[in-house]
């Protein structure tokens, strides 16, 4: 089957795959070709993807899972691919700066709407 793990930004994994593993909000399952047709909410987790001998391992950041025929496809906010033994620095690391970045828009936001509370009450005093 052809797995394809997609973020907003790019493609994190295209790849031929004999399954895949993966945790949604009713629990683990592992998805074979010729399973039926499915669509799944996942929850952060692991997939794991075996394509013959090898095994790769994408950390995902929640998102849903597709399968359609011998095509799965995964939307995801956030994924990284790495070994497994190094996996858990890399997914703390970039999850870590991607929470930064969100609290430093969100403090952003914030002024502006307390900018925009502020001069809104100085209209209401001069009229």
């Amino acid at each position: 089957m052809h797995l394809t793990i997609a973020m907003p930004d790019r493609i994190a994994l295209d790849v031929e795959a004999s399954s895949l593993r993966a945790d949604a909000v009713h629990g683990s399952f592992t998805l074979l070709e010729r399973h039926i047709d499915t669509v799944a909410i996942l929850v952060p987790g692991l997939l794991t993807v075996r394509s013959g001998d090898s095994e790769q391992f994408v950390a995902v950041d929640g998102g849903v899972l597709v399968k359609a025929g011998g095509r799965v496809r995964v939307s995801t906010p956030r994924a990284v691919r790495g070994d497994l033994g190094e996996l858990e620095r890399i997914v703390e690391e970039t999850f870590r700066q991607m929470s930064e970045r969100e609290e430093q828009v969100r403090t952003a936001l914030d002024k502006i709407q307390a900018d925009f509370v502020r001069r809104f009450m100085e209209l209401q005093h001069r009229a």
